[in-house]
């Protein structure tokens, strides 16, 4: 089994916190809607053939996709790879896009799942990070998203926006789980480098929460999904049980997948590359048909902290047994010695053969993945 990811860049405008790649350039979309059906062309052999269980439309902003662009790409795939008939075919979408006559149009295509960054029902911090819609948009679009006919309905929430309090992000969990929603991601804002939202904060025209609120945060994020009947399938992911984002976990799992698009990434089990993360550069060369791209190839070590550190972050966890049997006795050695340690604080806890972060241990899970960590000689 594997997967495929489209990444869509384009956007009406940039918000403040993103560092994904990302442009305002929506006249070019036409031309790289071909680039990318030519690039799936030209890379049809990635996967070896194997099955594609998940496609995943991601940005960017694909919602900024109309029907002849959507169906262009999909019936791409759909001649070039062999998808299974119950896929998992995710579209990331911006909440004002969802119109009624949009999604009468995705309701005719494959897509059966949708992603809406909402970030929060605040205006006024939707309005400080950039965003283009209202809270009240956000919320009238997740309700004509089912009614619809989607069933398969996932937001993204963020917490810890500078100055935000305990009560304002309550009222944003309150507002979600009043929707016909079956899955959440929510995520700490993060300060990346070279993003507006990081200038501002070098600037300190705004402030980072402190640490303590921050872990407050978390733990009421992890008590309302509990309470509403949500798993944490992962440490920033929570479904109705049967609604994991099979795509996702499937990056967390360490399945081989194809992206294609301007800064994509592909794993292939042994190795990653990523496209040219510029858009004229992307088009031109794969029209050219000599796609742009870097290659790294994945030493044993790497993949043991690859397989460690996704694993560690779902709630299976890993397997001692698995471990030993894909990197060998030195590498299954070293990680239980370190396993040993936090098993003693209650920060890990051991159960059918899998090693998983306790509840103490998810508040220190950086931490922990961290000491798991395999540091080659050369390095």
């Amino acid at each position: 089994m594997a997967g495929i990811y489209i990444h869509i860049p384009f956007c009406k405008k940039r918000c403040i916190y993103c560092d994904f790649f990302s442009t305002t350039q929506g006249e070019k979309k036409r031309m790289y809607v071909d680039a990318l059906c030519k690039e799936l062309s030209l890379r049809k052999d990635y996967l070896k053939g194997e099955q594609i269980g998940t496609i995943y439309f991601g940005g960017g902003t694909p919602s900024q996709l109309s029907e002849e662009e959507l169906r262009a790409l999909l019936e791409t795939i759909f001649r070039l790879f062999p998808v299974k008939e119950d896929a998992e075919i995710t579209f990331e979408a911006n909440p004002d896009d969802l119109s009624v006559d949009y999604l009468q149009v995705l309701r005719t295509l494959p897509i059966n799942r949708i992603s809406m960054g909402v970030q929060t029902f605040n205006d006024r911090k939707l309005q400080m990070l950039n965003r283009r819609h209202t809270a009240q948009q956000a919320y009238e679009a997740v309700l004509r998203c089912q009614q619809a006919g989607f069933t398969n309905i996932s937001i993204d929430l963020i917490y810890g926006l500078p100055g935000e309090s305990m009560e304002e992000w309550k009222n944003d969990l309150a507002t979600a789980f009043s929707l016909p929603i079956s899955h959440l991601s929510a995520y700490h804002l993060m300060y990346e480098p070279g993003t507006p939202l990081w200038n501002l904060w070098e600037k300190h025209q705004i402030h980072a929460i402190d640490e303590e609120l921050s872990t407050a945060f978390f733990e009421e994020l992890i008590r309302k999904t509990r309470e509403v009947g949500f798993e944490q399938y992962e440490i920033s992911n929570f479904s109705l049980p049967g609604f994991h984002s099979r795509h996702n976990s499937s990056y967390w799992s360490g399945v081989p997948y194809l992206g294609c698009g301007a800064s994509a990434h592909s794993y292939d089990g042994v190795s990653r590359q990523w496209n040219i993360a510029n858009l004229d550069a992307y088009i031109q060369g794969v029209s050219a048909g000599t796609l742009s791209y870097e290659r790294e190839d994945l030493d044993l070590g790497t993949r043991y902290n690859e397989y460690v550190m996704t694993h560690l972050r779902t709630a299976e966890g890993f397997s001692p047994t698995q471990l030993q049997e894909l990197f060998g006795d030195q590498f299954y050695k070293y990680a239980m010695e370190i396993a040993e340690k936090h098993l003693k604080t209650n920060h890990l806890e051991w159960k059918d053969d899998a090693i998983k972060l306790s509840h103490q241990g998810i508040f220190i899970s950086d931490g922990i993945m961290s000491d798991f960590m395999w540091i080659s000689e050369e390095d």
